[in-house]
């Protein structure tokens, strides 16, 4: 199949632990076949370019919304002080999705919204995923799909079957997108 810039999908992720990481890798593996994928850390991205027909933001779940630079740093506290097996992928002071929302204002076509959180009701955890799709809405972007969320345990590591969940998203996403870029 030959790629188009209208094939173009960006996907900026913020990772605390690995597993954000993880299912936007999962889900660029699903979209890889139909579609160019860049996955990019929110440590590194800038502005969106004019040319993505899709923008995917994800981020884990921090007090019922995005992280702020006090929950990343009470997240960091808790693995050094609980002495978790997990590994940081993010230092104290590193932006995360909310604040390259807030500087970089991305006005894309569509977007999809997805995020980490834990294993228990919606209701009790909060989404970050759905912030992320109220802010990309109200900059004027389409929803392509509904916000979607992975689940962690109580560890923050990630369930059995959800990187695998992601990459099938992903190939739902990638089938979505065909009919969209041609109107």
């Amino acid at each position: 199949m030959n790629k188009t810039p209208a094939d173009t999908v960006l996907i900026v992720y913020e990772s605390m632990f690995g597993g954000t990481r993880r299912i936007a890798e999962a889900i660029a593996d699903g979209i890889r076949a139909t579609h160019d994928v860049t996955v990019t850390p929110v440590t590194e991205a800038g502005p969106v370019a004019d040319d993505v027909a899709l923008l995917i933001v994800g981020g884990p779940t921090h007090a019922h919304s995005l992280s702020r630079a006090a929950t990343r740093a009470e997240a960091v506290q808790w693995v050094l002080r609980d002495q978790l097996e997990l590994e940081l992928e993010t230092r104290l002071g590193d932006p995360g999705i909310r604040d390259w929302l807030k500087k970089h204002e991305p006005r894309v076509a569509r977007h999809v919204a997805f995020d980490t959180r834990a294993d228990m009701p919606r209701i009790f955890t909060g989404s970050a995923a759905a912030v992320i799709d109220k802010r990309l809405t109200r900059l004027g972007s389409e929803r392509l799909a509904e916000p979607m969320s992975f689940l962690v345990d109580r560890k923050s590591h990630l369930l059995p079957g959800e990187v695998e969940r992601a990459r099938g998203w992903g190939i739902r996403l990638a089938a979505l997108l065909a009919p969209a870029a041609a109107r």
